[in-house]
């Protein structure tokens, strides 16, 4: 049991293991328990690899308790350790020396490499608050890397840090397939219409970003990678006149506004594609 744990076991795995306390008692007085926690051992050895003792921080913590915030961030590989006490939420409180524990009624948690761990997105998100810019767009940025995380999941949030997560999102240099993965999922999000993603019109070279063919509406992502020179600005302009006169709306956005302000961009599309219905 304890091979397949890490090396540690608490209380209840004994138990199940069919030892008495008694029995724990002696083994402990052995030394072939040894104690991390109250109610939580290593089993024959010391020192335990970094995720034993995470293990052991999460079951001390009793049921539904799960490795977060900084401990998680190192988990997942956002982040090199730096040695500090292991972080831990669960839903009642239950303090540990040499634990920091939050305590969370509702959170969103995982198992990864056979430790319960809150998720990529709810682990950014609880340190959002407390790191510092450059710490935390490291951290995105190895997420993102490890395709932990996507993006409408950080911008979508509006928790304590939502303006910080948000000031990097805004920094970044997106893709234009990654800016139009966030737009569409800004759709989503909303409940909106799906449009046609890079359809060709017919008799044209023209390829939009979004379609929806019923509405006549063109919605056009527009990052600074690809939309911010003064040559592609003329082009973007003589394109929206040939597409307006064929009879087609354009709206625009940018990778700034989606990530700054996406329930705006979602209002847009929706005030858009209502007001070419009822035409």
């Amino acid at each position: 049991m304890a091979a397949r744990q890490w090396g540690v076991v608490d209380l209840d795995d004994l138990r199940a293991c069919g030892l008495s306390q008694q029995a724990v008692s002696k083994r402990v007085a052995a030394g072939r328990l040894v104690r991390m926690y109250q109610g939580v051992w290593a089993v024959g050895y010391l020192p335990l690899s970094l995720e034993g003792r995470f293990l052991a921080a999460v079951l001390a913590c009793g049921p539904g308790a799960a490795l977060s915030h900084w401990s998680a961030v190192v988990h997942w590989g956002m982040r090199e350790w730096i040695e500090h006490v292991p972080h831990v939420t669960s839903p009642a409180l239950r303090r540990q020396p040499g634990i920091v524990h939050h305590r969370s009624e509702q959170f969103e948690r995982t198992i990864h490499r056979g430790i319960p761990v809150t998720t990529p997105v709810r682990t950014i998100c609880d340190i959002a608050a407390t790191a510092s810019l450059k710490v935390l767009r490291s951290v995105m940025n190895q997420a993102f890397g490890l395709e932990l995380v996507r993006h409408t999941e950080l911008i979508l949030y509006s928790g304590r840090g939502a303006k910080k997560l948000r000031r990097v999102l805004t920094d970044a240099a997106p893709t234009k397939s990654e800016l139009e993965n966030l737009v569409l999922a800004l759709i989503r999000e909303a409940g909106l219409p799906r449009p046609l993603v890079n359809p060709r019109l017919r008799g044209t070279d023209y390829i939009p970003d979004f379609l929806w063919p019923n509405e006549r509406l063109i919605l056009e992502a527009d990052s600074r990678r690809f939309h911010g020179n003064m040559i592609a600005r003329a082009d973007d302009a003589t394109r929206q006149l040939v597409l307006e006169t064929m009879g087609l709306r354009v709206i625009r956005t940018t990778w700034r506004e989606a990530t700054t302000h996406p329930a705006v961009v979602q209002r847009r599309i929706a005030d858009a594609l209502s007001s070419t219905s009822s035409t």
